[in-house]
C-alpha cells in the first residue's frame, strides 16, 4: 500500500520520499514504483517527464522537508501514534500528518501529537494505483487548512475525493459491513450455501465477486478483526456483530486465498470455482399474467413479452407471476400456478398453506432469480416458475424461505446501513454512492439501488425480516423511513 500511494504522488508530480524501516522492503518499493511508472509512460498513460523524484528517506529525519507526511503502518493504535509523535518533531508545524488507516480513530491517533489540526485521514483502497478512489477523514480535532490540502493532493493524484466523518470504517467500510455479514448469516442459517450465496450476488446482483470470494482475497483473519473493531468501538451495535462462522474459520487457520483455502480451496493451477455460464436460452409460449405495480413487475412485463410471452389475454395462465404492489381495485390473480414475491415475508406466511412457489429479484433486474418453496408448494407451481424464468433468459436458484431470500436481505441491509450512515452525518448521499462504487466495485451506490427497488419496497424486506426475528439488527433506519413519510428519493 505504501509503494502504491507514494506512486500516486510521483505520478502527480510530486517529489516524494519514500521510508520504511525495514531496508530491503524499502529497496524493493523504490524499485518497483521506478518500474511502475517506467511502465506507465510506455503505455501513454503518463506524460514522460511528469513523475517528480522518488528517493529513499534512510532515517525520519529527512522527512523535515516535507509538506504532507502519509503513513502506511499496520493497524496499531500505539504504532501510528508513536510514528506521528516523532515525525511532529521533525516537520514543519504546518506539514500535513495524513493516517491512511482503514479502521482506526483519526481522533485517537491525533492524541497527544503537537498540532493536531494537522492529523487527517487520508483513506486509500488497495491496490492505491487502480482503485479511484480516497476517502478524506476529519477527526475532532482537525483543521480545515489540513483537510483542504489533503483534498487537492487527492485530486492532484487524479483519485475520486469524498468526505468522511471520523467514525467505525468512516464511510466506504461501514457502508460495505453488510455485503459480508448478511451473507455469512443466510449461510449461517442454512438458507443458502457459499457458493449460492456469491453466484446469486455475481449473477443476480451484478457484483464482481461474491461476499465469500471477496472474504477470502482479503483474508477471514483481516475481515473477521476488523468486525471486532467494529463492534468494540461502536458498544455492541447490532448491525455489526461478529459472524461466530467467521470466528471458526479464523480458528481454524484457513484464512483464504493466503493459504490456499477459506471459503474456497485454492488449487495451485486452476480457479476456485466454474466460470459463470451466459444467459439461458429459451422462449414464451402461451399466457402469463405479471401482477403489481413496481418497477420490478414492469420489467418482467418487458422481458415476457421479448421472450414471446402473452402478458394480456383470456384464458388459463401458465404462470400468475405475483410481484405486489397492488391497487386496491385490482382483480385477485388466480387461475394458474402461482410465483409470490418474497419481500415482506416468508413465502409460508404469504401463502398459507397454499400450492404458490416463492421468488425473489431486484430492480434493476439482474440474470439470476431466485426461487423458494414452502411446505405446501406445488410441484406444477415450482416447474411453471422455473421454466417462466429461464425463458426469459434468466438463471434460477433455489434457496429457503425468509423474507427478501438472500439478494433481497443482502440488498436491503445495505440500504439500511447507507441511510444510518446519512442520518449520522457520516457522508453526503453522492458520496456514498461514489464511494461504494469507486471504493469497493459495487454495481451500484446504495442509495441509487434503494431509489430503483423503491423505498417502500426496502422497509418491507426489513420489516419482514425484523418481525422474522425480532433482532435490533434489523431496525430501520429514520432516514429511511423519512423518504417513504415525504416521498422524496434517498439521493435527495
Amino acid at each position: 500500500m505504501g509503494a502504491g500511494i507514494a506512486q500516486l504522488a510521483a505520478a502527480s508530480g510530486a517529489d516524494t520520499l519514500l521510508y520504511d524501516p525495514d531496508k530491503a522492503a524499502l529497496a524493493s518499493g523504490i524499485r518497483s514504483i521506478g518500474a511502475r511508472l517506467a511502465r506507465e509512460v510506455e503505455k501513454g498513460r503518463l506524460e514522460a517527464g511528469k513523475a517528480g523524484m522518488v528517493e529513499a528517506a534512510e532515517e525520519l529525519d529527512e522527512l523535515i522537508v516535507a509538506d504532507v507526511v502519509i503513513e502506511a503502518a499496520p493497524e496499531s493504535l500505539e504504532l501510528k501514534r508513536n510514528l506521528f509523535g516523532r515525525v511532529a518533531g521533525i516537520v514543519r508545524d504546518d506539514c500535513v500528518l495524513a493516517s491512511n488507516t482503514s479502521s482506526l480513530s483519526v481522533t485517537e491517533i491525533a492524541a497527544g501529537v503537537p498540532v493536531p489540526e494537522r492529523v487527517v485521514g487520508m483513506h486509500f483502497f488497495n491496490p492505491a494505483p487502480v482503485m479511484k478512489l480516497v476517502e478524506v477523514v476529519a477527526g475532532e480535532r482537525s483543521g480545515e487548512a489540513a483537510l483542504q490540502t489533503t483534498r487537492e493532493l487527492g485530486r492532484a493524484m487524479e483519485r475520486h475525493v469524498i468526505d468522511a466523518a471520523d467514525g467505525p470504517g468512516f464511510l466506504v467500510n461501514r457502508c460495505g459491513r453488510p455485503f459480508s455479514l448478511e451473507a455469512l448469516r443466510i449461510v449461517q442459517e442454512g438458507l443458502a450455501t457459499v457458493e449460492q450465496v456469491d453466484r446469486i450476488c455475481r449473477l443476480g446482483g451484478g457484483f464482481r465477486m461474491g461476499p465469500f470470494e471477496l472474504m477470502d482475497l482479503v483474508g477471514i483473519d483481516v475481515g473477521f478483526e476488523v468486525s471486532k473493531s467494529f463492534y468494540a468501538q461502536s458498544f455492541g451495535e447490532p448491525r455489526w456483530r461478529p459472524s461466530m462462522l467467521a470466528a471458526r474459520k479464523v480458528a481454524s487457520g484457513d484464512h483464504g486465498r493466503k493459504t490456499g483455502r477459506g471459503w474456497y480451496e485454492y488449487p495451485e493451477a486452476g480457479e476456485h470455482r466454474p466460470p459463470d455460464p451466459g444467459p439461458p436460452e429459451g422462449r414464451g409460449d402461451g399466457f402469463v399474467v405479471i401482477g403489481g405495480w413496481t418497477a420490478l413487475a414492469d420489467e418482467l412485463r418487458e422481458a415476457a413479452e421479448a421472450a414471446g410471452w402473452q402478458v394480456e389475454g383470456d384464458g388459463v395462465p401458465a404462470l400468475v407471476v405475483d410481484c405486489g404492489g397492488h391497487d386496491e381495485d385490482d382483480p385477485p390473480l388466480q387461475g394458474g400456478p402461482q410465483v409470490i414475491l418474497c419481500d415482506e415475508g416468508p413465502l409460508a406466511e404469504l401463502d398459507p398453506e397454499g400450492s404458490a412457489a416463492g421468488f425473489f429479484a431486484a430492480a434493476p433486474l439482474g440474470g439470476l432469480v431466485e426461487l423458494t418453496r414452502s411446505p405446501t408448494t406445488s410441484e406444477a407451481a415450482a416447474r411453471a416458475a422455473e421454466a417462466f424464468f429461464v425463458s426469459i433468459g434468466r438463471h434460477v436458484e433455489w434457496v429457503g424461505d425468509a423474507p427478501g431470500l438472500v439478494l433481497g436481505r443482502i440488498v436491503a441491509q445495505l440500504v439500511n446501513e447507507a441511510c444510518f450512515a446519512l442520518g449520522d452525518g457520516v457522508g453526503s448521499p453522492e458520496d456514498i454512492d461514489a464511494g461504494m462504487v469507486l471504493g469497493l466495485n459495487h454495481p451500484r451506490g446504495p442509495l441509487e439501488w434503494g431509489d430503483a427497488i423503491g423505498p417502500a419496497s426496502v422497509v418491507a424486506v426489513l420489516a419482514g425480516l425484523y418481525e422474522e426475528y425480532r433482532e435490533e439488527r434489523y431496525r430501520i433506519a429514520p432516514a429511511l423511513l423519512r423518504a417513504i413519510r415525504t416521498g422524496t428519493p434517498l439521493r435527495s
